[in-house]
């Protein structure tokens, strides 16, 4: 395969559309000291469309440029909003798959939470496998009947006991996508009666709405719920279903194995035509929006209004470093402690803690995840404050 040929089913020849000379190379990798936030490695973004099979890719993407260990500070498990997500999805696939008294392997289980969710709930055992898992970070119920591996996957874990496997929030952060998803169907082997249970962002939302706070240079992968789909039949998975979920933010996937490719059976696997279209049109949506909130923060600042955003992960350092000097914003604010004290890659903003908007006393809060909006509205409220909520 050619370094042009697109990662997830081989065909030559991907179309340019979008680029970015300079970012961050990591998002969720907080620094201590802000000038050495302000100097963190920097790399390129090159987005490209396979026009056959839909999948996006960063085609400037260097792996050594990223480093996953205890540092690095993904989690949302901090949120009630997220935590019922995810309680939510566990119980749905328990309930549906029968996964009770079995064998969990998580891929890219970060800190461990939902692992330990499914193995509470269903009575099952666990192994995750994430660099950034922190053994001191939680106790958990199930702590008798969990593992963890503090490393990435590899063909050494074939080996270890799986009658489900887990992937959150990790295949995006994977630039052979095709090789990965070969490694883990030659993994189960024969076996038929294994759950393979994936969630990744849908980039088809990006590219409509030009949310350019969600490209940025960890994900090397975007998939629409149609290129996951096509990725997963392609390498010996039937597709059980394929759904939009967390309002229609995430792509859940669920497969089983199969002898060989399997056909389409679900109509949101038909969006090619629509992705080709959304991509012709990202550039110019991806400016509008850009410009369009530089203007409405530049008007702000200008009137001496103090604006601060609200989420310190990967939205919140994509939004900062593509809106550049000048938007007038100084703190971000996040609930997870570990993140306060802290400082973004690129911009070298501070990140604080809810109630350091008390002595702050912004005008206006811009919240990096609408799904988070009346959480955050709540918590204002807590503290005595009203400040204006606008959701990117």
């Amino acid at each position: 395969m050619s370094p042009a040929a697109c990662p997830a089913c081989g065909c030559p020849g991907l179309e340019a559309f979008h680029s970015q000379p300079s970012v961050p190379a990591h998002s969720c990798l907080l620094l201590g000291d802000v000038e050495e936030a302000r100097r963190y490695p920097r790399g390129a973004i090159d987005l490209g469309l396979c026009t056959r099979c839909g999948f996006v890719t960063n085609t400037a993407f260097d792996a050594r440029l990223t480093h996953y260990s205890t540092a690095y500070e993904e989690t949302q498990g901090f949120s009630p909003r997220f935590r019922d997500f995810a309680e939510e999805l566990a119980w749905r696939w328990i309930d549906r798959y029968d996964v009770r008294g079995r064998d969990i392997l998580e891929i890219g289980c970060g800190k461990g939470e939902f692992l330990a969710m499914m193995c509470d709930l269903g009575g099952n055992r666990g192994i995750g496998i994430d660099p950034s898992f922190v053994p001191q970070r939680g106790t958990y119920p199930a702590a008798d009947r969990l593992g963890f591996l503090q490393e990435l996957y590899g063909p050494e874990h074939a080996r270890l006991p799986a009658d489900v496997i887990i992937c959150r929030h990790t295949l995006e952060h994977i630039g052979p996508v095709a090789a990965f998803l070969r490694l883990v169907r030659s993994a189960i082997g024969d076996r038929r009666d294994v759950a393979v249970l994936f969630e990744v962002p849908d980039v088809l939302r990006v590219l409509r709405e030009g949310a350019f706070w969600d490209v940025y240079y960890e994900h090397c992968s975007y998939f629409t719920p149609g290129s996951l789909a096509r990725l997963f039949r392609g390498s010996g998975f039937e597709v059980v279903d394929v759904r939009l979920d967390f309002d229609d933010q995430y792509i859940v996937l669920e497969a089983l194995p199969a002898p060989g490719p399997t056909s389409p059976r679900w109509p949101l696997e038909d969006d090619l035509a629509e992705t080709i279209a959304a991509v012709a049109r990202f550039t110019a949506t991806y400016r509008n929006s850009v410009e369009g909130w530089r203007r409405r923060l530049g008007e702000q600042a200008a009137g001496g209004g103090r604006t601060a955003i609200w989420g310190a992960g990967s939205k919140g350092v994509a939004y900062l470093n593509a809106l550049g000097d000048g938007c007038g914003i100084d703190v971000a604010v996040d609930i997870n402690p570990y993140k306060q004290g802290m400082y973004l890659a690129g911009t070298g903003t501070a990140v604080v803690a809810p109630r350091h908007l008390v002595g702050y006393r912004p005008d206006s809060v811009v919240v990096m995840n609408p799904t988070y909006t009346e959480e955050i509205r709540e918590t204002l409220a807590g503290l005595g404050l009203e400040p204006e909520l606008s959701a990117v």
